[in-house]
C-alpha cells in the first residue's frame, strides 16, 4: 500500500499540495503515481514566474513506461522549481513527498485547498483505481 501523508492535500490526478508556514504551496506527485509510472527518467516543470490555473497542465513526468502530464492543484504564480530533478529525476521515486517535489506556488486563493482531497479520500480514489 502506498504512503499517503495525512498533512497533505491531494488531486484526483495524483498530485499533492503542502501548505508551507510562509503561505506558499509545494507541489509534487504521489507515491501511488510514481509507483504506477515506474522509474522516472525525465521531469519537465514550469518556469518560475509562470502563472498556472488550478487544474491546468504544469509539466510532464516521463518514466521508462510512460509519459504523464502534471497538473497544478491550485492557481498561482510559480515561485521556484526543484532544480535537483534535472540531474536526479529518480528522486521522485525514492522520496516523492520530500526531495522529489516539483514546484512551489504563491497561491491566488488558499481556499482552493478545501476543494482537494484529504489523505483518506485520496486513498479511496487509489483503491478504486486499483480494483
Amino acid at each position: 500500500m502506498s504512503s499517503t501523508p495525512s498533512e497533505l492535500k491531494y488531486a484526483r490526478s495524483h498530485e499533492w499540495a503542502r501548505l508551507e508556514e510562509d503561505g506558499t504551496v509545494t507541489v509534487g506527485i504521489t507515491e501511488h503515481a510514481q509507483d504506477a509510472l515506474g522509474d522516472v527518467v525525465y521531469i519537465e516543470v514550469p518556469t518560475p514566474g509562470d502563472h498556472i490555473a488550478g487544474g491546468d497542465q504544469a509539466g510532464v513526468v516521463e518514466s521508462v513506461k510512460a509519459a504523464s502530464d502534471i497538473y497544478s492543484p491550485l492557481s498561482g504564480e510559480v515561485l521556484s522549481v526543484n532544480e535537483s530533478l534535472e540531474d536526479e529525476p529518480e528522486l521522485v521515486n525514492s522520496d516523492p513527498y520530500n526531495d522529489g517535489w516539483f514546484f512551489k506556488l504563491q497561491p491566488e486563493d488558499l481556499s482552493e485547498l478545501e476543494g482537494l482531497l484529504s489523505a483518506d479520500d485520496y486513498q479511496s480514489v487509489c483503491d478504486e483505481d486499483d480494483a
